[in-house]
């Protein structure tokens, strides 16, 4: 078996981890508490566990063959050169923004609750990072402003 068919294939495991990713989001919501603090420890708990499988799952989505477009929506974007750009340039952004949220609360909150949440953020945004890579190397491939020479 070729790497990348098997990497492929070790993609589709972002489902089950997206799925239990939304398990825990529901999962406040399924229980009933005795005060609104409850309530909101239980919520952040769970939080936590949501922003860190959401971020393996997007890790585990990057392993897809970026030769191979997904859908129509993926075609028309990465074909697009000021598409291609704007989406890379927007992933960019999101990264930034997560790490540096991340890190600020991390670093500069007391709060145990917070600093939990912070490195869910931060895994998040590792994550995302995956997903750049990822975008750029479809960007790479199927860009239709590039001549692509044949072998």
């Amino acid at each position: 078996m070729k790497f990348r068919l098997f990497f492929h294939y070790i993609s589709y495991l972002q489902y089950p981890i997206m799925l239990i990713g939304l398990y825990f989001a529901f999962r406040p919501f399924l229980g009933s508490f005795t005060s609104k603090e409850a309530f909101i420890d239980f919520y952040l708990y769970n939080l936590n566990y949501v922003l860190l499988l959401l971020g393996l799952g997007m890790s585990f989505s990057t392993f897809q063959d970026t030769t191979k477009t997904q859908n129509k929506v993926s075609r028309i974007v990465w074909e697009s050169p000021r598409k291609g750009k704007v989406f890379i340039t927007l992933i960019f952004c999101i990264v930034v923004i997560l790490l540096t949220v991340g890190l600020v609360l991390y670093f500069g909150t007391g709060d145990s609750r917070l600093q939990d949440i912070s490195v869910g953020i931060i895994v998040l945004g590792i994550g995302q990072m995956s997903v750049l890579k990822t975008a750029i190397e479809m960007f790479e491939h199927h860009r239709k402003d590039r001549i692509k020479i044949q072998e």
